[in-house]
């Protein structure tokens, strides 16, 4: 299967209707609450604080990227003779780390980018002054729970925006690592040429 392909997947396997629509919200929910330049500094820092989780959502995509590129081409290991199988093997893995390389700095540079309209304006509209005092400061109390509520939905919608803001940079390189495999199972045998690999996807 091509990557192309694969990314669509990750895009309808991570998409949920709520927050996509952007104001619903879950039911029950309190009404926005009115923002300031001080709640806005408060929302940098709770950013800031959940910084490494931002980067896991980049991080996230990038692995199931690779990841179902390496199983793709691990289907396809089967058209290649015994005799060389296991250095084609070998280039793959190769290949894929490389991708993988490239394609990680760039979702994860991406979700720390796209969070401040994301995530932040969630908390922004949702959370107040106090309720923000509160989260930093990580309390056992009632805000904490309202945190986790609306975390699964905020991760999905910065997950579908650095899909689709990262498609441009992203697919590029999809065709060029699909075209390298793709040379890779192409090349003859030692005795006989081996059979074209049907289509060398790219990823992990």
């Amino acid at each position: 299967m091509r990557m192309q392909a694969a990314v669509a997947a990750i895009v309808l396997a991570l998409s949920t209707p709520a927050w996509a629509q952007g104001a619903g919200g879950s039911p029950g929910a309190a009404a926005p609450a009115a923002s300031s330049p001080a709640k806005k500094e408060l929302v940098q820092r709770v950013l800031k604080l959940n910084q490494s989780g931002i980067e896991g959502v980049g991080e996230q995509l990038a692995n199931q990227t690779a990841g179902q590129a390496m199983q793709a081409a691990g289907s396809a290991l089967g058209t290649i003779p015994d005799a060389r199988r296991e250095a084609v093997a070998k280039e793959i893995q190769a290949e894929v780390k490389k991708f993988y390389d490239e394609i990680a700095p760039i979702l994860r540079q991406r979700a720390v980018q796209l969070a401040p309209g994301t995530v932040g304006a969630a908390f922004e509209e949702r959370f107040t002054e106090e309720e923000l005092r509160t989260l930093i400061a990580w309390l056992e109390s009632p805000v904490s729970r309202k945190y986790q509520q609306i975390a699964g939905d905020m991760q999905s919608t910065l997950t579908q925006k650095v899909v689709a803001e990262s498609r441009a940079q992203i697919e590029p390189k999809i065709k060029a690592l699909d075209q390298r495999l793709a040379a890779k199972f192409n090349q003859p045998a030692a005795a006989k040429p081996a059979a074209p690999a049907t289509q060398a996807p790219a990823k992990k």
